[in-house]
């Protein structure tokens, strides 16, 4: 199976983001995850998106606050899937990450989930990985009926 990376342009995004490292955990993706800024470490953030591929990615999660611009640094230089998760930081409370990250440039396309949506983040990276392996596309079947059917037991609950 491919990895999976998540990328934060800092560590104080860290508790933004678990949600991610409990979606593979759970489906037994093995995932990376690494601190590199757009603005503060674009040669190694670079790098390591050129060379992704090579080291066995199949899809790079990039969350960054206010600017975030790393997601797109990542996929100007790779053409892996890359998926965008805008951070709440700072004064806009994630709007301004959210437009950065979901204005690409035609050619350089970013994936983006709403803003603090790292658990989307990684289910779409899951559902992108499991394109290539069928026992991963099976459990994200069994997770879609699990939760139909706890939205049945809910209803069927209210109605008595």
């Amino acid at each position: 199976m491919k990895k999976a990376a998540v990328i934060l342009g800092s560590d104080s995004d860290l508790k933004l983001v678990e949600d991610a490292f409990s979606v593979f955990e759970a489906y037994s993706i093995p995932y990376e995850k690494h601190i590199f800024s757009a603005h503060r470490t674009p040669d190694e953030a670079a790098a390591f998106a050129m060379r992704a591929r090579d080291e066995g990615f199949g899809v790079l999660i990039a969350g960054a606050g206010m600017a975030a611009h790393l997601a797109g640094a990542l996929a100007a230089r790779t053409t892996l899937p890359v998926i965008g998760i805008p951070l709440a930081a700072g004064p806009f409370q994630g709007m301004d990450a959210l437009f950065s990250t979901v204005q690409m440039p035609s050619g350089i396309p970013v994936a983006t989930v709403s803003v603090n949506g790292a658990k989307n983040a990684a289910i779409l990276a899951a559902e992108i990985l499991s394109l290539a392996d069928e026992a991963l596309a099976k459990k994200l079947a069994e997770a879609r009926a699990d939760m139909k059917n706890a939205v049945l037991e809910k209803d069927a609950r209210l109605q008595g």
